[in-house]
């Protein structure tokens, strides 16, 4: 650790220690003055707080009356009153810090307190979600509370125009998602780039004129401080998303015919013989027998015209498509369309496309007419789009295991929350399995066993067609599920909302329904609440962390176990020798059970434990080294473009 992140962390830890229990003391004192106000002295508050501002005040001076104000206002519209630890979890928002909240602590409400406070300043403050449903829920949920104190509340959603995009922008506090605010970044890059002609003016008058009409145009105000749900989502697992505006870059018939010939030509070729893939790279490449054999099938079988032109960029594409990308886990097929599916949400994205060709040979794998490929006019991503904003904060369950990681590359640190109830989880030992199948088997009979008591289970799968072989094999046993398709935001909620009933059995991807509570239906306490099952490890540990976390709410009973196979992605990208290494063990008898190539005794045990933290660990430093570069990439692309775009404050 650096000598500049032991500061930071000292700091965090008097900060947590001494300075925080005396506000929230302070804040617990102006509560019965807050309680004899009437509504409108209530709301005369904010106006007052302003004039603090202007005389010289500051928001910590003023925090610990405006949190009571809020608590007061949020009692009175919307019956909920800030507990004291989310009056902690407040004070590290508005500290610019990541608070770490427990599923079901209540993160929506704790975002007013820090929202209002700074919503004070009058230059804006971004409460950003995850979807549109989310973003639109909240803001009317929480908007009410700011509405009775005089503040403005708009919410961003994809089907706005630019007019009422500028409009809800313009309000103390917007509600929205992290993928609509990038992009409108990025509209008003292009925005504030426009080429304006001013000849008739003097100097001095066109380049008011021009500065004026650029801020006219564009939506967003300066970035001054915004609150992210899911921050470890946003800023970390989507951190090496780009976001793209793109353009034409042009796609004739011919062109699709060209690729439908490389997709054939790949076809032909075979892996070691003639090309190797690279899981954890996520790359393919020829061999000098690939390369020597594609030449030899473009003389043989395709035309005279075609034979002169460079085919291997084509080919190489075509067998990244046929070998690193899945339909129905790495992108969907419907009505003649390839939707990229999100790693982390399961959730289609509409409009969405590979870059560099890798749609268009997709497509050629599926048969689909190509569509015209498209070329990036502005470009960002949510690490660089964050890092924007004057003062940043977070709200997750799941952030301790990248604390450093949100330390160097945000400057956030991680402030555990404490509950307001014990945690209740009890979080059983992994079950290994050789195979797949024998993996699959034992997660539907232990399914069947749960479903008989009545106990509500949630099956958390890494991909839609994960989730239907699992819905298939229930299917074939009678028992009533739910399966979270992708499809829609809100629906998806309302069925998450009702995991918690009597014999609920639900599958979802492990992302599908962050934001929605869980709660269990009368007498499913005391069946032993919620049990969640996983039906794989991630890449990352908080992703795991964040399904067991939906059992357990607020003091809950609750529980989660995951099953696993050493066929399962995680091994076979990131740590296949060690992974056949202990199938070979397994195999031989070794430490299994007769019951299919579970790991039963104690050494076989702790060695698969091992090879499940040893294989995370790689991930998680692999995809940290990744999103390192690309934010040095990416700073340096917005170096050399801000003289085109110009600067925005």
């Amino acid at each position: 650790m650096t000598p500049l992140l032991v500061l930071f962390t000292l700091t965090s830890w008097w900060t947590d220690r001494v300075k925080i229990p005396r506000l929230v003391r302070q804040i617990n004192a102006f509560e019965p003055d807050c309680q004899k106000l009437t509504d409108e002295q209530l709301r005369a508050k904010t106006g007052k707080f302003r004039a603090r501002l202007r005389e010289g005040e500051t928001l910590d001076d003023l925090l610990p009356e405006a949190f009571a104000v809020v608590r007061e206002a949020s009692r009175r519209t919307i019956g909920l009153r800030h507990f004291d630890v989310q009056l902690v979890g407040g004070i590290v928002l508005h500290q610019g810090s990541i608070a770490e909240m427990a599923t079901g602590e209540g993160k929506t409400l704790v975002a007013t307190l820090p929202a209002y406070l700074n919503g004070l300043t009058g230059k804006g403050v971004h409460i950003v979600t995850v979807n549109d449903y989310l973003a639109r829920r909240d803001a009317e949920w929480m908007g009410p509370i700011h509405r009775a104190l005089g503040l403005t509340v708009g919410v961003i959603q994809h089907d706005l125009n630019t007019a009422q995009r500028r409009e809800a922008y313009r309000c103390d506090i917007t509600y929205g998602t992290n993928k609509e605010f990038g992009f409108d970044y990025l509209r008003d890059k292009l925005r504030a780039s426009a080429q304006t002609n001013y000849s008739m003016y003097s100097p001095l008058e066109s380049a008011v004129a021009v500065l004026q009409s650029r801020l006219d145009d564009l939506a967003q105000r300066p970035h001054h401080y915004a609150i992210v749900d899911e921050v470890d989502s946003i800023l970390v697992d989507e951190a090496r998303t780009p976001l793209i505006i793109s353009g034409s870059g042009g796609g004739t018939s011919s062109e699709s015919g060209l690729l439908q010939k490389a997709d054939w030509l790949a076809r032909q070729l075979r892996e070691e013989a003639h090309f190797e893939v690279d899981l954890q790279r996520h790359s393919v490449e020829l061999t000098p027998n690939g390369k020597h054999d594609i030449h030899r099938l473009v003389n043989q079988f395709l035309e005279p015209e075609d034979r002169v032109l460079d085919w291997e960029e084509k080919v190489e594409k075509a067998l990244v498509a046929h070998n690193l990308y899945e339909r129905d886990r790495d992108y969907l097929v419907r009505k003649g369309q390839v939707l990229i599916v999100d790693e982390f949400t399961g959730r289609a994205l509409e409009g969405r496309q590979w870059r560099d060709g890798l749609h268009q040979a997709v497509e050629a794998k599926e048969g689909i007419t190509s569509t015209t490929r498209q070329d990036g006019l502005a470009r960002t991503t949510y690490q660089g789009y964050f890092k924007l904003y004057t003062k940043l904060a977070g709200m997750t369950g799941t952030a301790r295991t990248q604390a450093m990681e949100f330390a160097e590359v945000y400057e956030l640190r991680v402030a555990k929350i404490p509950t307001n109830r014990p945690l209740r989880r009890h979080h059983g030992p992994d079950r290994m399995f050789v195979t797949e199948t024998a993996k699959f088997d034992a997660v539907c009979a232990e399914i069947a066993q749960l479903h008989a008591k009545g106990q509500p289970v949630l099956v958390g799968t890494r991909s839609i067609g994960r989730s239907e072989i699992i819905s298939e094999r229930l299917q074939a046993l009678d028992i009533q599920h739910q399966v979270l398709n992708a499809k829609n935001d809100e629906i998806e909620a309302k069925i998450v909302a009702q995991a918690g009933e009597r014999a609920a059995v639900t599958i979802a991807t492990n992302m599908a329904g962050r934001g929605t509570d869980i709660k269990l239906a009368d007498g499913v306490e005391g069946l032993g609440g919620l049990h969640v099952l996983g039906t794989e490890r991630h890449e990352s540990r908080r992703i795991d962390n964040q399904l067991a976390g939906r059992s357990g709410r607020q003091g809950d009973r609750g529980s989660s176990q995951f099953f696993l196979s050493l066929e399962d992605e995680l091994f076979k990208v990131y740590n296949p020798a060690a992974a056949k290494r202990l199938a070979g063990v397994l195999a031989a008898g070794h430490g299994r059970s007769t019951d299919g190539g579970e790991a039963h005794s104690t050494w076989a045990r702790l060695r698969a434990r091992w090879l499940v933290a040893r294989t995370q660990s790689k991930a998680e430093t692999y995809h940290f080294t990744m999103r390192s570069q690309l934010l040095k990439h990416e700073e340096q692309m917005e170096k050399t473009l801000q003289p085109v775009f110009g600067a925005r404050g």
